[in-house]
């Protein structure tokens, strides 16, 4: 099968040299180190595990996760998918496959954690995409989303500014907790935690373009609290429930 037949192909755009300049520069390093530093933590109980990244192509979390000694496959829509991950991929560190996103290539429970990260807010099938990284998943499922339990409840009003900001933004759409639960809960995954990354909306720090006070204000909200209550995008992690 094509990767024009898959029903979701978001991927692609996100694995793209284009995607990727939204982070490049001090600010996007900045960015990218947040997500780094959380994502790391969430996995800090399973050290050296099999990792399946689920439109992973963009590198964000396999790159450093390979470099850690996780055993990482990356399932992409397209082929060009690997383009950004291709050096670990020829050292070894890395597997990588062309694949439907909604519905794995994969025997049930095959991977110690599986985990997708900038595809969610992208699927229409979201809930299928949910329930087939629960079903491949031996202890956890790892994803982030943007909430509508932040300031990006007011994003729909400030989409046109943060297209001049991004250039090439697309629409996305957020999440509410309840729904994102209950679909983890259906497939047997109700032990969840949540980490959110920033309180301030990450298209304010690419216009601001300062990274030494992007950091300082964002730590200031850290500590008083209004991240862990309005933060955005959320890192949810989701444990099977029999894995206790």
């Amino acid at each position: 099968m094509s990767a024009a037949e898959y029903p979701e192909t978001a991927d692609i755009e996100t694995s793209s040299d284009d995607y990727a300049g939204r982070f490049s520069g001090p600010i996007g390093e900045w960015m990218l180190g947040v997500q780094e530093q959380i994502a790391l933590k969430v996995l800090s109980d399973r050290p050296g595990a099999t990792v399946l990244d689920v439109g992973g192509g963009h590198g964000q979390l396999a790159l450093p996760l390979c470099h850690r000694g996780f055993k990482v496959t990356v399932l992409g829509s397209a082929d060009s998918c690997r383009r950004r991950i291709q050096g670990v991929v020829d050292e070894g560190l890395c597997k990588f496959l062309v694949g439907n996103v909604v519905e794995l290539p994969f025997p049930a429970k095959s991977f110690d954690v599986a985990m997708s990260f900038r595809l969610l807010p992208h699927c229409e099938r979201w809930p299928t995409l949910i329930a087939e990284l629960c079903r491949v998943s031996r202890h956890a499922v790892i994803v982030d989303y943007p909430t509508t339990q932040s300031v990006n409840a007011f994003a729909p009003m400030l989409f046109g500014a943060k297209k001049k900001v991004e250039k090439n933004t697309r629409a996305w759409r957020m999440f509410g907790q309840g729904e994102i639960r209950q679909a983890f809960r259906q497939n047997g995954f109700s032990q969840l935690s949540l980490r959110k990354q920033f309180f301030l909306p990450m298209a304010l720090h690419r216009m601001l373009n300062k990274p030494a006070f992007s950091k300082t204000a964002e730590n200031l909200c850290r500590f008083l609290g209004l991240t862990a209550g309005l933060g955005s995008p959320v890192i949810l992690k989701a444990v099977w429930d029999e894995d206790r």
